[in-house]
């Protein structure tokens, strides 16, 4: 019985470590904002630069408050869903190793005030 034990462990190990990694995924980004009214970025380059400034902000651990306050600012918006709505699009396409991260930061997050 002790060599199948082994030999479980070891295909274990095996399908463990060929777990598929997250990829990112721009084009589904693209759709996903461009589709929604209220953004407006110029072209696709500007919208994925964005994207991407904003999955750097979330790897640098900025508070899930301060980024949607940032996009509230930068589009001159006071609506918490279309803000929390850009930065969960690029996050959940465009650095999905961070979601985890991004989740953690936002979990206590009860809406920020009115403008």
């Amino acid at each position: 019985m002790r060599p199948l034990r082994w030999a479980l462990a070891a295909w274990g190990i095996v399908v463990v470590a060929a777990a598929p990694a997250a990829h990112a995924d721009a084009v589904a980004y693209l759709v996903n904002i461009t589709v929604r009214p209220g953004y407006n970025f110029p072209n696709a380059d500007a919208a994925l630069a964005y994207g991407n400034s904003l999955c750097d902000r979330v790897g640098q651990n900025t508070p899930y408050s301060a980024l949607l306050a940032g996009v509230k600012d930068d589009f001159q918006t006071p609506d918490d869903y279309q803000a929390a709505y850009l930065v969960n699009q690029a996050v959940n396409e465009l650095c999905p190793a961070l979601i985890w991260q991004l989740r953690r930061s936002a979990a206590h997050y009860t809406g920020g005030p009115a403008r």
